[in-house]
C-alpha cells in the first residue's frame, strides 16, 4: 500500500501515462480495473481504448498514472501506436492459459522497440490469470527468460483473485522514480564552488611565502 507522509519540504510530483498492451481476452480491463477499484468484473472487450487514472501518495513523491487500456482485436492495431504515443511505462500482458497471446506480446515489443528508445520507456511483460494455473500453456521460467533477455520487469498476476496486480504497478512506479534519480543533477556538496577551473582557463598555482 502507497503511504501518505508529510515531508518537511515540498515532494515532488510526476505524471506517468501507462498504456496496456495485448490480445483480446489476456484481462487488460481486468487488470486496471482491479488496480483502480479493487474490484473484479469480467468485461466486455475494449472498443478502440479505455482510460483510468490513479494517484500514489508515496514517500518520496506523488504520483499520477494516467493508464490507457487498449483494445487487443486486430482490427484497432492499426491505430493503437496513437494511443502508446509519449508513453513512459507499457504492461505487455498475456494470458498464462493462452500460448498464442504470449507469442502475441513479443510482437508488441517489437512495435514498442520501433518508437521508442531502450530509455525512454519502462516495460513490464505480465502473465495473467494466474487462477488458471491448471490449464497453464506458459511457464513462468519461459516469461522470466524472456524478460531477462529483453531487459523487462517481469510478473505474472490475477485480477480476478487480485495476485500482485498492485505488485506490478508499484514496480514499475518504482522504476520509473529510479529513472528519475538518475536523470536528476545532482546538487553540490554545501560550501563547494561549482566553478570548474580547468574549464575556465584558470591556473591554480601553489601559494609562496
Amino acid at each position: 500500500m502507497a503511504q501518505t507522509v508529510t515531508p518537511e519540504g515540498p515532494r515532488p510530483s510526476h505524471m506517468y501515462k501507462v498504456v496496456l498492451l495485448g490480445s483480446m481476452s489476456v484481462g487488460k480491463s481486468s487488470l486496471a480495473y482491479r488496480y483502480v477499484k479493487n474490484d473484479f468484473r469480467e468485461l466486455l472487450p475494449t472498443v478502440g481504448c479505455s482510460f483510468f487514472t490513479q494517484i500514489l501518495e508515496l514517500d518520496e513523491a506523488t504520483v499520477k498514472f494516467e493508464i490507457w487500456d487498449t483494445a487487443g482485436q486486430e482490427k484497432y492495431q492499426s491505430v493503437c501506436h496513437l494511443y502508446y504515443r509519449d508513453a513512459h511505462a507499457a504492461l505487455l500482458v498475456y494470458d498464462i492459459a493462452n500460448k498464442q497471446t504470449f507469442s502475441r506480446a513479443k510482437l508488441w515489443l517489437e512495435e514498442l522497440e520501433k518508437k521508442f528508445l531502450p530509455d525512454e520507456i519502462v516495460i513490464a511483460l505480465v502473465g495473467n490469470k494466474t487462477d488458471l494455473a491448471a490449464e497453464r500453456e506458459v511457464t513462468t521460467e519461459e516469461g522470466e527468460d524472456f524478460a531477462r533477455t529483453k531487459g523487462l520487469l517481469f510478473m505474472e498476476t490475477s485480477a480476478k483473485s487480485n495476485h500482485q496486480v498492485n505488485d506490478v504497478f508499484m514496480a514499475v512506479v518504482q522504476e520509473l522514480l529510479r529513472r528519475e534519480k538518475e536523470k536528476a543533477p545532482r546538487p553540490s556538496p554545501p560550501g563547494r564552488s561549482t566553478v570548474d577551473l580547468g574549464a575556465s582557463g584558470t591556473r591554480t598555482r601553489c601559494c609562496r611565502s
